[in-house]
């Protein structure tokens, strides 16, 4: 029945929203986002609400404007990745420092402590409700020539996405060497660089794991995406759409944290050629059998440890506090930092 016919029989017309997605063919958007709201916001609603969704890096909005283009109600309901945007807005990068967070649990903490305030800049200063934190899996380090420990990788020329990932490496001695990810096999099989950050399991699908001597499961970085809403668009909602709205994305944001921990575990064991890794993860997409993996997966020292938190107090946090200020480094340390064991960005 068309809009009008709906009018006209006294049904009130469906709520239609656009949405911007994450990243295309990405596990989280084909199997989490895309049926969320395609499918399951109209059956919770009963044909109330529906959704176009479209992934944003084919939306032709850049990363960097995505924020911009939510406050401006260009995107009403929008994903920004988190590191495209923190130079303009350096408070985000309060919720993923590198090297503050080695492990999801970690990451988890760091979120909820910050998250009342960072939803408080968005709404207050960039007219937006956040709605959802997501994350991809961790981004960890592999290398074609055997390493013990992190502070091993001293002098190694390493693949890494954006700066802050470059910061850590450069912090433990690394050579930093930014590469898009669909080049870094030919970039290791080339000698470009000895070692690469990247997710285990894109490192395995895409045949990195064949190059690779050994892999180190500490988190660099993560990957956080915040999904919110203009503040305009989401409050001329019904009061019940909005709470069944929220309940729903709440539900998303839980399962997608859930595939980030389970996409790094069965990474990891299909890269180390654990039983565990999934029969579907050792077939490639056009059915060829992949080979065995047979990466050594290191175990966290407490020199690696010792090493992670020198680099996250001396140069991460010193270096975000300069461009986020004062006021805004206090205020991470008394939401998270301070619970974390570090020093106060400033020597407070």
């Amino acid at each position: 029945m068309t809009g009008s016919a709906l009018a006209q029989s006294g049904t009130p017309a469906p709520i239609r929203l656009r949405v911007l997605g994450g990243l295309a063919g990405l596990p989280q958007y084909v199997q989490l986002e895309e049926p969320f709201w395609t499918n399951r916001i109209p059956e919770v609603t009963g044909g109330r609400v529906l959704a176009d969704i479209a992934p944003s890096d084919r939306s032709g909005i850049r990363a960097q404007d995505a924020l911009r283009t939510i406050r401006l109600g260009v995107t009403p309901f929008g994903t920004v990745l988190l590191g495209s945007v923190a130079a303009e807005v350096p408070e985000l990068s309060g919720m993923e420092l590198p090297g503050v967070a080695p492990d999801l649990a970690t990451l988890r903490r760091v979120v909820d402590a910050t998250r009342p305030w960072i939803a408080d800049l968005l709404r207050e200063r960039h007219g937006t409700e956040l709605l959802a934190v997501y994350t991809y899996a961790a981004q960890v380090v592999s290398c074609v020539r055997p390493f013990g420990d992190l502070s091993q990788l001293r002098g190694r020329r390493i693949r890494t996405s954006a700066p802050a990932q470059s910061e850590v490496v450069s912090a433990i001695g690394g050579i930093p060497v930014v590469i898009p990810f669909a080049e870094v096999v030919p970039a290791v099989r080339a000698g470009v660089v000895d070692c690469a950050v990247t997710g285990a399991m894109g490192g395995w699908q895409t045949g990195l794991a064949e190059l690779s001597s050994h892999i180190h499961p500490m988190a660099i970085t993560w990957g956080l995406a915040l999904f919110g809403a203009n503040v305009n668009a989401w409050r001329s909602l019904p009061v019940d759409v909005r709470d069944t709205l929220r309940q729903e994305i709440e539900g998303l944001e839980a399962r997608v944290w859930q595939a980030a921990d389970a996409e790094m575990v069965q990474g990891l064991a299909c890269t180390a050629g654990a039983p565990t890794c999934p029969p579907e993860l050792q077939v490639t997409p056009d059915g060829r059998r992949r080979p065995r993996g047979r990466v050594t997966l290191l175990a966290p020292t407490a020199a690696d440890e010792a090493l992670r938190r020198r680099v996250v107090e001396d140069v991460v946090l010193p270096r975000w506090a300069e461009r986020c200020g004062a006021e805004c480094a206090a205020t991470w340390h008394d939401r998270i930092g301070r619970d974390l064991g570090y020093r106060a960005p400033g020597g407070g």
